[in-house]
């Protein structure tokens, strides 16, 4: 074997590369490994459709990264990170022209939901209050280990409120907005964040999670990172090489090497083999990480069995478009300044249509369309006079069987992305921002198969490293033997989104599983994480 290190980080995503940053605070030789050509994972700002228009390839918003330590512990402003917040914080848009806005200043958010229902706007303050009370039990769970499933379920049965909580944590999405909100455009700006997380409104768990997505927002903002989110992870690069770590990139992981049920190391696709003295920790999709580089020889036939039923929930697809000047939204400035505006009819059944379509393998007509006002928010992402912006849409079949438009011949993605992408542009024009189509200079789409093929751990195009369902979540994510940052082999941790407390730009994957490999290695995290 080549140089000899203390620990190997598998993929420099943010959150490997977060857990790289605390192991070297921590004193050891670490290497982070990437695959792709350049760091950043689910982080990536690049070029796509024209030079200087500079696109977040996946994540965008600075949302549950505003809740993290890591930013403040690892003095990320110190090594370039730059925030940009915006006043209005996120925007739902409908085809008749009217709009639903939510300010940083929540007097005004109620005042806004207070047009479509008075009662709903209370009703928000109430939920807010609640989130505010809880906040601190909130942020703590997020960036610390999940409880065992018995310990949890032994909360929720000894505390007065304890099963009210439980059930929240199954309640879906549709259920929980019917119970609470009488406005059915009220509905839609708040539980179209469960699509964000791959649930359709009628999906158990979608509940909870539409709730801290929109209460979060409230609170700390959707904020963009200046010059695009690669920042958050050439922050995280820069902190690491100032602790002596290293990272090389076109360095693809075939194998994890393992001698007597411990890691000794890695070897890369061009066969290179690197060892690793104490420790190896995988940022990819734990499916990659389970039945490749460790492989069921290693796991055993029932851990790679779970793993093999894994759930990856719905691929995206995703528009990005350079324009030759500002756009103007038909919902007028409150959708145009947002950060990010969703765009759908004023009911939650199209979404639960476009959900079925999805899952029924056809090209949903209606699907959810989140679109990003990135140069709005940040100029410096586009030429002077020039501006950017991004489509996600939120639920499409990875194999195509069917198309609800009436419009797409092609039954692979090769050959129906640009068509679909074409029937997006058309319907987003004709519904939600007139002049698009004369605006555009360019586009590029990116079907699941495009989203895949750039990063593998975007499995099957989807951009969460595994649904966040019930059964996927807390101490059963990815899997009940792997909930808690450990693998079948006693020193490969998991680090990835595919861990509590799952996918966003958080940073706690990371943090936590560096939290778990110090507690292992006698290292005292609690030091590191009082700087």
């Amino acid at each position: 074997m080549s140089t000899q290190y203390d620990a190997i980080v598998v993929g420099a995503g943010h959150n490997g590369l977060t857990c790289a940053c605390y192991l070297a605070d921590a004193g050891l030789k670490v290497l982070v490994l990437e695959r792709y050509h350049d760091i950043g994972g689910m982080t990536l700002t690049e070029e796509l459709t024209l030079p200087g228009f500079r696109s977040d390839v996946h994540a965008s918003g600075y949302q549950l990264a505003n809740l993290s330590p890591v930013p403040r512990e690892l003095e990320l402003e110190k090594h370039g990170l730059e925030i940009i917040e915006p006043d209005i914080v996120y925007a739902h848009a409908f085809p008749d022209g009217r709009v639903l806005a939510v300010s940083r200043d929540l007097d005004r958010t109620v005042e806004n939901i207070g047009r479509y229902s008075k009662k709903d706007a209370e009703t928000w303050r109430t939920l807010f209050e609640r989130y505010l009370a809880e906040k601190d039990g909130i942020v703590a769970s997020l960036f610390s280990a999940p409880p065992q499933f018995s310990a949890e379920a032994a909360a929720h049965e000894r505390t007065p409120s304890g099963m009210d909580e439980y059930r929240f944590g199954l309640q879906s999405m549709r259920s929980w907005c019917d119970q609470t909100f009488e406005s059915e455009e009220v509905k839609c700006l708040f539980g179209a964040f469960a699509l964000f997380m791959a649930h359709a409104p009628d999906d158990a768990g979608g509940a909870e999670l539409a709730w801290l997505f929109g209460t979060v927002l409230q609170d700390v903002g959707n904020n963009l990172v200046k010059g695009g989110m690669h920042n958050v992870s050439l922050a995280l690069a820069s902190y690491l090489r100032s602790k002596g770590g290293e990272i090389r990139t076109n360095a693809g992981v075939e194998k994890i090497l393992v001698s007597s049920g411990r890691a000794t190391g890695v070897r890369l696709e061009n066969g290179e083999e690197i060892s690793a003295k104490e420790i190896v920790a995988s940022g990819v999709d734990p499916g990659q990480l389970t039945l490749r580089f460790l492989g069921e020889e290693v796991v055993g036939s029932e851990i790679a069995g779970k793993m093999e039923r894994y759930e990856w929930g719905d691929p995206a697809f995703v528009i990005y478009a350079a324009l030759d000047g500002p756009v103007e939204y038909k919902a007028g400035q409150d959708a145009g300044s947002a950060c990010h505006v969703h765009l759908t009819p004023p009911s939650l059944d199209p979404m639960s249509k476009a959900s079925a379509e999805c899952r029924g393998g056809e090209l949903p007509a209606t699907p959810l369309i989140v679109s990003w006002n990135d140069s709005v928010i940040d100029p410096s992402r586009a030429p002077e006079g020039k501006h950017l912006k991004k489509f996600v849409v939120l639920g499409v079949p990875y194999e195509i069987r069917g198309d609800a438009t009436g419009r797409i011949s092609g039954r692979t993605w090769d050959e129906a992305r640009d068509e679909y992408a074409d029937y997006l542009i058309d319907m987003i024009a004709a519904n939600y921002i007139p002049d698009l189509k004369a605006k555009l200079l360019k586009s590029e789409a990116h079907s699941p198969l495009d989203i895949e093929r750039k990063l593998p751990s975007a499995v099957r195009g989807t951009i969460c490293h595994g649904a966040m369902l019930p059964y996927q979540t807390g101490s059963m994510r990815p899997i009940p033997e792997m909930g808690h940052y450990r693998s079948p082999v006693a020193n490969v941790y998991l680090c990835g989104s595919g861990s509590h407390p799952g996918p966003g730009v958080s940073m706690a994957p990371g943090r936590n599983a560096a939290q778990a490999i110090c507690s292992d290695l006698n290292l005292g995290f609690s030091a590191l994480a009082a700087t």
